[in-house]
């Protein structure tokens, strides 16, 4: 009889995650424990199933097998996403007519969480100006990166999924936003990233992992085990 995993409630966990597209295998059999006030890296080529697993654990794309629970709730069963969570998955989709505060206005609309007066702080907090009346359609990809940023911070999630954050930014935007997410970290938030930058990985994570063709591999870091939770 197999044994059952063993994790906390305000850990993250993804329990042998399997993926396939038709006939193709695009996740095999992934495992992985997130800790709160962690930073995780996963490293990989185009294709390996980086973003495949990123949009598994959000609940856009459904599993062929195992199982994800985020704080407790299963991905897809007890809850179709995850609550408490901030993310950014490949190009932040925004609306591009409208100003970059009236995207946040907008989207913070939907739960209610936050006052128009903090989307102006998370603004200024990423390098944005909040008063710009620039439409989002005129924003260089570094400023749409900042944007989506904080999008992702701005209801003060436990859980941030990141993917390729630094996309975009120059030499001074990378360090603010380095900066940001390790004082995310300081605060007790789980995180997972995927970055091409080596520097980036070496900086801000904990632990790091390979993604190669679907199958993931610790590179950095303590392995992992069940007795640690005992």
């Amino acid at each position: 009889m197999k044994s059952l995993p063993v994790f906390k409630k305000n850990e993250v966990f993804i329990d042998h995650v399997t993926k396939r597209f038709g006939e193709d295998l695009i996740l095999k059999e992934v495992t992985l424990r997130l800790r709160p006030g962690k930073v995780y890296g996963i490293v990989g080529n185009n294709g390996s199933g980086k973003t495949v697993l990123m949009k598994c654990i959000c609940g856009f794309l459904p599993v062929t097998a195992g199982e994800i629970t985020v704080f407790g709730q299963r991905i897809g069963k007890d809850v179709d996403f995850p609550q408490n969570l901030g993310a950014i998955i490949e190009t932040p989709g925004f609306l591009t007519h409208l100003t970059g505060r009236r995207n946040l206005e907008i989207l913070a609309g939907l739960q209610r969480k936050i006052s128009k007066a903090q989307i102006r702080i998370v603004l200024k907090q990423v390098g944005l100006d909040p008063d710009m009346k620039k439409q989002v359609a005129k924003y260089s990809l570094g400023m749409r990166q900042r944007l989506g940023i904080a999008q992702a911070i701005m209801e003060n999630p436990e859980f941030l999924i990141l993917d390729e954050p630094f996309n975009g930014l120059d030499k001074h935007g990378v360090e603010e936003i380095r900066k940001i997410l390790l004082d995310q970290k300081k605060a007790g938030k789980t995180i997972l990233l995927a970055s091409h930058n080596e520097e980036d990985i070496r900086i801000l994570c904990d632990q790091v992992y390979e993604m190669d063709a679907g199958v993931l591999t610790l590179l950095r870091g303590e392995r992992q085990t069940d007795e640690e939770e005992k």
